[in-house]
């Protein structure tokens, strides 16, 4: 699947840093990417709807760590999903009388533009579910007959405790919910805990056999069309290998997704699926949870459309630790407008010469912000180093200051 065209991101002179990460499995911050190719994979969208602000807000947070990596010289390999086949997807075209094919085919189009819009780094490998079938199958035909999978009726579960057993993966350790919150969440998103025949209730579908009306395919378990979880196994194994780096995504997604798809990809390959799990917190809009399901969305396209520069939207978003649940107002552009302006105000008449002061004061923000995204991507901290630099020098003695922003931050001064 085609991805979306990089955007330019210049070296900035000195030594970047490692980043610091919270790794949501240990609660502690850890050490991400200290080898010199660092892996990451990032879970995408469904797309049945139109990118909102948590979206955005995710792949930015999760762009932000590409370019402190890049920054410190590793080489990033990058891959992200496309759930191109799905419950929530093919219940939209049925509601909007549009061909499933066309309506993915449409948001994914979206989806780019918005990407491209936000400076967002593509992956390297951008894998849609529906290329992937032949391997989806064999991977279910392989954890059947390893015993970590059953069928129910013609659909095929995963065995969750005969998994633990033979793996080096066990429930509850990414997300450390108790089992009670397990089966509430399950519920909620996407699983069928009330099932009858099932071994555990939280056993999660590996494949779903063909139902009329649905899509399905050929595959070496018989005809039909992948569960959630496995998908993300299966594309993250065969384009980034076990133990790859960072698995990340929005904190929504910690369980069942992450849970379950860790727990899949390591009865498969007999290897943890990633050595940090990083998530982002979720935004809130009017007072409730942004979310497709409450229609309270905050659209990037309709920012873009609007005419909304792309930095002011990063800006906005960058003002908030990646980590953290906060709540979109719509007077947050102004805000990030009013900033970009005072930033690109220091920088817009560069000094006649060079003053040797000012520009050992450049290097030493530079730092700061380098310093500021090694602690867990604080970005806010990142501006304020930046706004106090622009509150101070009415000229910019070089161009440092200006090439740090766009390469660590993607704004563009």
């Amino acid at each position: 699947m085609r991805a979306w065209d990089p955007p330019r991101i210049p070296a900035v002179p000195g030594d970047g840093v490692t980043p610091l990460l919270f790794d949501t499995a240990s609660q502690q911050l850890v050490e991400a990417g200290a080898d010199d190719i660092v892996r990451l994979y990032v879970c995408g969208i469904t797309p049945y709807d139109a990118t909102h602000l948590g979206h955005a807000a995710t792949y930015v947070a999760f762009d932000t760590l590409q370019r402190v990596w890049r920054d410190a010289g590793r080489s990033v390999h990058y891959a992200q999903n496309i759930t191109d086949v799905d419950d929530p997807l093919l219940e939209r075209a049925r509601d909007t009388g549009v061909d499933w094919r066309e309506l993915a085919a449409a948001e994914i189009e979206g989806f780019r533009r918005d990407m491209e819009y936000l400076a967002v780094l593509p992956p390297d490998d951008y894998v849609a579910v529906t290329e992937v079938i032949p391997q989806v199958g064999r991977a279910v035909e392989r954890l059947l007959e390893g015993g970590v999978a059953y069928r129910v009726d013609d659909d095929v579960y995963f065995d969750i405790a005969a998994a633990q057993e033979v793996s080096p993966w066990l429930l509850g350790e990414e997300s450390g919910l108790d089992r009670d919150a397990m089966l509430a969440l399950s519920a909620e998103r996407g699983g069928d805990p009330d099932r009858t025949g099932k071994r555990d209730p939280l056993d999660p579908l590996l494949w779903r056999s063909a139902r009329s009306g649905e899509p399905s395919w050929p595959s070496a378990v018989g005809e039909g069309r992948p569960g959630w979880h496995i998908e993300c196994s299966v594309i993250a194994l065969m384009h980034l290998g076990r133990d790859f780096t960072v698995q990340g995504g929005g904190s929504d997604l910690v369980f069942p997704h992450h849970e379950l798809s860790a727990g899949h990809a390591a009865a498969l390959s007999g290897h943890p699926l990633a050595r940090v799990y990083s998530h982002a917190g979720m935004i809130a809009y009017r007072g409730e949870k942004m979310s497709k399901s409450l229609g309270n969305l905050v659209l990037v396209s309709t920012l873009r459309e609007h005419g909304t520069e792309a930095c002011a939207l990063r800006l906005a978003v960058l003002a908030h630790h990646y980590r953290s649940d906060w709540e979109w107002f719509d007077d947050a552009l102004d805000g990030a407008a009013e900033r970009l302006a005072r930033w690109r105000a220091a920088t817009a008449n560069p000094a006649q010469a060079v003053d040797a002061d000012a520009a050992l004061e450049e290097r030493a923000v530079v730092e700061r912000m380098r310093a500021a995204l090694r602690d867990d991507l604080d970005t806010p901290s990142a501006l304020r180093a930046v706004d106090q630099w622009a509150a101070t020098h009415p000229a910019a003695a070089t161009d440092l200051v200006p090439t740090a922003v766009q390469a660590l931050l993607g704004v563009r001064l």
